[in-house]
């Protein structure tokens, strides 16, 4: 018997080892903003929750939740990003990329990072691109002064692979254990020289994201990337990815934002006039949030907030 398959026996149900993945929102279910967006530059969460786009250049990024899965691995979603404009002649301090940040209390504090019990990461994940080669993912802290560039491989084009790093522990700097961003997981799809380096899987001082000579993968035409199955753990294994009920998930998510619409079917919630043009309205929260939350802006009658 092989050690995956050892491994597979082993955890069963995986009951024994819940909770162990330290991302949310791993296998892409949940999308409460949007399934879609087109031509979009910038730095936000545009599409699927708990993954942040970063673009900062000429190019531009199509994007959305799809169903196009690996096989037999259960899950129903992935992400895919697509190029839009490219950006053939990337600059110094250009990148493009797609960003998982995680919560200090929910990472450092179990991880140990900064501290003498810092325990070793490993990091999977399934991609598929139609642009095979080098690739580059970093791992760093929250303040970016601390980072760890590794990378993977894609070998066959639009086809689904696994990927496996591993992430040693770190004993010194800072990695706050807090509700403020802790770690960011940084997947590159084209950086330019400023957040490059040569060197791999070491911690090296400043923002580096991006392995030098790796796929700068914006410049190719209508490239596509799809990711799902993203999996943090602490220890030197990659196992099963958790799968987890869509609810559990969905409340995970909306600790960060979560669609009022969606919660109370259309209507913002119950208040009352205290003037011509001003209401009070009491919103229901269906999770404690992370930090005070910001509303929308109303749409463009200014008579709505969705």
């Amino acid at each position: 018997m092989s050690k995956a398959a050892e491994l597979a026996a082993l955890i069963g149900s995986q009951t024994a080892l819940s909770n162990r993945n330290l991302i949310i929102n791993g296998a892409m279910q949940v999308a409460q903003r949007s399934t879609s967006e087109t031509n979009f530059t910038g730095s936000a969460f545009k599409t699927v929750d708990r993954v942040r786009s970063n673009l900062s250049g000429g190019g531009t990024f199509d994007q959305e939740q799809s169903t196009d899965v690996p096989s037999g691995e259960g899950f129903i979603n992935s992400l895919k990003t697509t190029v839009n404009t490219v950006d053939s002649s990337i600059a110094a301090g250009d990148y493009y990329a797609l960003e998982f940040p995680l919560e200090g209390q929910n990472v450092n504090s179990i991880s140990g990072f900064g501290t003498s019990g810092a325990k070793n990461l490993t990091l999977s994940f399934f991609v598929k691109s139609s642009v095979t080669g080098d690739y580059s993912v970093s791992f760093q802290n929250g303040v970016f002064d601390t980072s760890y560039v590794s990378k993977y491989t894609i070998s066959s084009a639009n086809t689904w692979e696994k990927k496996t790093i591993s992430i040693t522990a770190k004993t010194d700097g800072t990695w706050v254990t807090t509700n403020a961003q802790g770690v960011r997981i940084w997947f590159s799809l084209g950086t330019g020289s400023t957040f490059s380096t040569s060197s791999e899987q070491t911690y090296q001082s400043g923002n580096y994201v991006n392995l030098t000579g790796t796929t700068q993968w914006i410049s190719n035409a209508g490239a596509t990337f799809y990711i799902t199955g993203v999996q943090l753990e602490v220890g030197d294994t990659a196992t099963p990815f958790e799968h987890e009920d869509f609810g559990t998930t969905l409340r995970k998510c909306q600790r960060y934002g979560f669609n009022i619409a969606e919660v109370v079917s259309g209507r913002v919630g119950a208040g009352q006039a205290i003037g011509s043009g001003a209401a009070d309205i009491l919103v229901n929260h269906p999770t404690t949030m992370r930090a005070a939350p910001t509303l929308p802006s109303p749409d463009a009658t200014g008579a709505n907030i969705t």
